[in-house]
């Protein structure tokens, strides 16, 4: 990757935190050391401060999660590429937050969608697949696929691992 952004020294690079070869920080950190006319955009799943300020402080100039709507990530794109320093919404405030040495007032899961955290938030009340279907007038098959999209959002392998991460964050009345 490194070379190919030397050679062809493109205006924007799109990266993800989590790649085969090479992870997206260390990936930006070299590509900023070698190509520093190319900006670096990360475009990823992962939220926490930790990845977002390590990719910031390798170079790149934007973090959008992955949960972004395409015109989000076509701005952000633009953005990088004419010198600016672009975050998603929810990065934004936690970055924001930090540096004005304010509490933030977070959104624990931005990539998902609103139906997704009503079911994450039922998940993390330990209610079962049935009963979340009943109270939110869906079939079960459609609570599993949302379940199956929040652990993939997430990156979780299964129910018990998003519950853990939604109590943590507050979900299912663990405040």
């Amino acid at each position: 990757m490194r070379s190919a952004a030397v050679t062809l020294c493109p205006d924007v690079l799109v990266l993800d935190i989590q790649m085969p070869d090479l992870d997206g920080v260390s990936a930006a950190r070299e590509i900023t050391r070698d190509a520093p006319a190319v900006a670096v955009l990360m475009l990823t799943m992962f939220d926490d401060d930790e990845s977002v300020l390590a990719a910031m402080r390798a170079g790149a100039k934007g973090y959008v999660l992955k949960g972004a709507t395409q015109e989000e990530i076509v701005r952000a794109i633009r953005a990088v590429a004419a010198g600016e320093a672009i975050f998603g919404p929810g990065v934004a405030r936690r970055v924001l937050g930090r540096l004005t040495g304010r509490a933030a007032v977070t959104d624990p899961f931005p990539q998902l969608t609103p139906r997704e955290r009503q079911v994450l938030e039922l998940l993390a009340a330990g209610l079962s697949t049935t009963v979340i279907g009943g109270k939110l007038g869906l079939a079960s098959k459609t609570i599993n696929n949302h379940a199956s999209a929040i652990f993939a959002k997430l990156q979780v392998a299964d129910r018990t691992e998003a519950v853990i991460r939604a109590r943590d964050a507050g979900f299912g009345g663990a405040r």
